[in-house]
């Protein structure tokens, strides 16, 4: 097993260097240097302002330097026989440091005096800086976010999980009666209804209309207090796609020869359904819950947005909302990471819930 881990771990380099790579394309090398800038001030900010930033963010050549290769140009005295519109032309087109390969420099600075490079080696360090919206540091915010994100995530989850599996274990049983066209009919609508309706919907009866819960708001005092409105809109939108997908599992599994040969046995409905169909059933339902453990600790966007919850989930919003790039690479960068650890624990969990299951 060890030896597969570690296997798998390398497997999932290429993934995570990936992400990475494809971060930098989106976020970075298909916008100028000085967009990114005035996404970091503001789009009237003055271009002395924006020349500073892109100096003090390692996006241009300190004064010394372009004065350096402004020389090399157009020669040392330049000023006197060249145009200053032009020279101020040249330098803003040829000014900012290069994404990948940095001519102006020589040695190992031509790799390392890029953009490319700083973005890397400060990811892979986890070094990720400053939030260009808010100036705080970048791994602040996530360890202030994670709590309120887990407290909202995790109830929801796994109450919905016991829910879903004991409906889709009912549904199966009675599967073909009312009771199971019933549940099926159920999710059905359950999954038909948008995400952000049910919050617009359960927010206005439970919470403005009928005044039991707070519309908005948090305190680390009082989480509970603020929590179970969001708890009960996650569980409730969440529930009927998972009964769904589980009672597709629970209808294959009570078909097999196995359960024919328990009830053949004599052995009642409730030994049936813990000791061999839950169990049979458990390698897709682990597959689903740890794959889903990345999104519990990121948060969840919508519910976070709606209810002021100051968690990771609003966090990206708001990443996005103001372009915050710093921040927004971060969080993709840790959820790929996460993904990956959830994928190789998936598999190793394989084995124990099932023996005969050898990792090579």
């Amino acid at each position: 097993m060890l030896a597969y881990t570690i296997r798998r771990i390398l497997l999932g380099v290429p993934t995570v260097l990936g992400t990475l790579l494809l971060l930098f394309v989106v976020f970075f090398a298909a916008s100028s240097p000085d967009q990114i800038a005035r996404n970091a001030l503001t789009e009237k900010a003055k271009p002395e302002d924006i020349k500073l930033w892109k100096q003090n963010n390692n996006y241009s050549f300190s004064d010394e330097k372009i004065e350096e290769i402004t020389k090399k140009e157009f020669g040392d005295d330049y000023k006197e026989k060249v145009d200053a519109k032009e020279i101020a032309k040249w330098q803003k087109e040829n000014m900012d440091i290069p994404n990948f390969w940095n001519s102006h420099e020589n040695g190992w600075n031509v790799v390392t005096k890029t953009t490319f490079y700083q973005f890397m080696s400060k990811m892979l360090v986890f070094d990720f800086g400053i939030s260009t919206y808010d100036k705080e540091d970048i791994w602040v915010k996530i360890s202030n976010g994670v709590i309120p994100s887990l407290a909202v995530t995790v109830p929801i989850f796994i109450v919905g999980l016991i829910i879903s599996v004991f409906i889709s274990m009912l549904a199966a049983m009675f599967r073909r009666t009312y009771i199971d066209t019933s549940v099926v009919t159920a999710c059905i609508v359950g999954m038909s209804i948008v995400y952000f309706l049910y919050i617009i919907g359960i927010q206005f009866v439970m919470a403005k209309t009928l005044k039991w819960y707070p519309i908005s708001g948090w305190s680390d005092n009082h989480m509970i207090y603020f929590i179970t409105l969001p708890f009960i809109i996650g569980t409730i939108a969440t529930v009927g796609e998972s009964t769904r997908f589980y009672r597709t599992i629970m209808i294959n599994e009570i078909n097999s020869d196995y359960i024919r040969t328990a009830r053949a046995k004599g052995l009642g409905d409730i030994p049936i359904l813990t000791r061999h169909l839950l169990r049979n059933a458990m390698i897709p339902i682990l597959t689903r819950v740890i794959l889903s453990l990345p999104f519990l600790v990121m948060g969840s966007l919508l519910l976070e947005s709606f209810f002021g919850i100051p968690g990771l989930g609003r966090m990206t919003v708001d990443a996005i909302t103001y372009k915050d790039l710093p921040t927004l690479s971060s969080v993709t960068y840790l959820s790929s990471i996460i993904y990956v650890i959830a994928n190789i624990v998936s598999d190793i969990s394989y084995t124990v819930v099932d023996p005969r299951i050898r990792l090579n």
